[in-house]
């Protein structure tokens, strides 16, 4: 993250890129049985065989940190929250598990620790 210019919020605004992922805790014997043939996800994100998945549970992802900035220093809270998850089991990954893509939101916000 860097300070980008002026904001109301503390007269500092920053820009914050927000980097994830997805990891397959546990995957039943039938999903891997259904790609274990399936030709590994080429370079370019296929259109074909994708399928919306439920988000039964979750838990947003929350990273903090303080920040130097030229108005003082600036606690830095982002809270990452899934809200789409689609499945492909036209292909595989190199792990031979199906293929998942998620979209998340970000909510950043920021505040001057308080003095004293």
């Amino acid at each position: 993250m860097k300070e980008i210019g002026f904001s109301p919020f503390g007269g500092v605004n920053f820009d914050v890129s927000v980097v994830g992922g997805i990891y397959i805790e546990d995957l039943p014997e039938e999903l891997k049985k259904a790609v274990a043939d399936k030709p590994l996800l080429p370079p370019t994100l296929p259109t074909d065989g994708w399928e919306l998945v439920d988000i039964a549970e979750q838990e947003p992802a929350v990273a903090e940190t303080t920040v130097e900035t030229s108005r003082g220093k600036f606690d830095v809270r982002v809270v990452a929250e899934v809200v789409m998850v689609s499945r492909n089991i036209n292909y595989k990954t190199p792990r031979n598990e199906p293929v998942y893509w998620a979209y998340w939101v970000s909510k950043v916000s920021w505040t001057q620790p308080r003095r004293g």
